[in-house]
């Protein structure tokens, strides 16, 4: 018996990114899907392959709004499955980013997908598929948390307790939410970054003696391997398939070194990593840094 064929709408979807792998996966399991974007020329790969792409600025409500209307037009007022996949980092210690900043990390990361969830939901309702989804794509970093991310971090966190809140109130329409954790996956995440916002510490930063090291993991992210996208895609929608999507957990892991962030964030008590984050960010030669820098300074206030 062939699968269930849904409609399934994906934001952020630029060539290169985990959205547009997505659109690519969903399309090959045989579902109907609307990629999105705030640039469309930006999806000309999902073009050519005949997937269906729409303008969609998650950023702006008007943009959002006109978007329901016309996959409402498409689909005849409906939509099974909502990916909210858009959103960006901007990279810095929290004592050097500016307040705006994290504001502006938060309006994308969190209020957007909030505001598109709202929106699509009459869609959602009228849906008559039995696996009716809403999917977050969060961060293991809510739970395994580095060091110069913290806003990008404390986002994906706060997205993914509006994902479990959501989990129960959705219940009453028979709509699942899926808390996507990703890894580490080979995409342009830390290009965008770095167009975003500059990789550099402010003159002042109390982190200058190790500016080299931090804006190096700010600009480049750790230096770990990354599964390629499109298998990481392809194990997302098989997740969101299983059992025509009856047996999708509530929670899917996926990515390079998703295990060991589940089981840091379920079995390891708090600190018991710390060594290991520390080597990975580079923030152990940072410490080292600037207690030299802090003795030296004590030495000659002492003469």
């Amino acid at each position: 018996m062939a699968p269930e064929k849904r409609t399934v709408l994906i934001t952020g979807c630029s060539d290169g990114g985990l959205g547009a792998a997505l659109a690519l996966a969903f399309h090959k399991h045989g579902d109907r899907v609307f990629a999105t974007a705030r640039t469309p020329s930006k999806m000309s790969s999902l073009q050519s392959l005949g997937i269906e792409t729409l303008p969609l600025d998650v950023l702006s409500e008007e943009s959002i709004r006109t978007c329901v209307e016309k996959v409402s037009s498409l689909t005849g007022g409906s939509l099974d499955i909502l990916v909210n996949n858009a959103g960006a980092g901007f990279n810095k210690p929290v004592l050097d980013i500016s307040i705006a900043e994290i504001q502006r990390q938060f309006e994308l990361n969190v209020f957007s997908v909030l505001r598109v969830i709202q929106l699509f939901f009459p869609l959602l309702r009228n849906s008559t598929t039995k696996n009716k989804m809403i999917v977050n794509n969060t961060s293991c970093g809510t739970v395994l948390t580095l060091p110069f991310v913290g806003p990008y971090s404390a986002s994906k966190a706060a997205l993914a307790s509006f994902s479990e809140t959501l989990r129960l109130e959705m219940q009453a329409f028979r709509i699942r939410v899926i808390d996507l954790r990703t890894a580490g996956v080979r995409s342009k995440f830390f290009d965008n970054v770095n167009v975003e916002m500059s990789p550099t510490l402010p003159e002042n930063s109390p982190y200058s003696p190790g500016k080299d090291i931090v804006e190096k993991f700010i600009s480049q992210g750790p230096s770990v391997g990354l599964m390629d996208a499109d298998i990481w895609a392809k194990n997302v929608v098989r997740d969101l398939s299983k059992r025509g999507g009856k047996g999708t957990p509530h929670q899917i892991w996926r990515g390079q070194g998703a295990t060991s962030a589940w089981f840091s964030a379920t079995a390891v008590p708090v600190g018991w990593m710390d060594g290991v984050v520390k080597k990975l960010s580079g923030l152990d030669i940072v410490e080292r840094r600037i207690e030299k820098k802090e003795k030296m300074a004590g030495g000659h206030q002492a003469q």
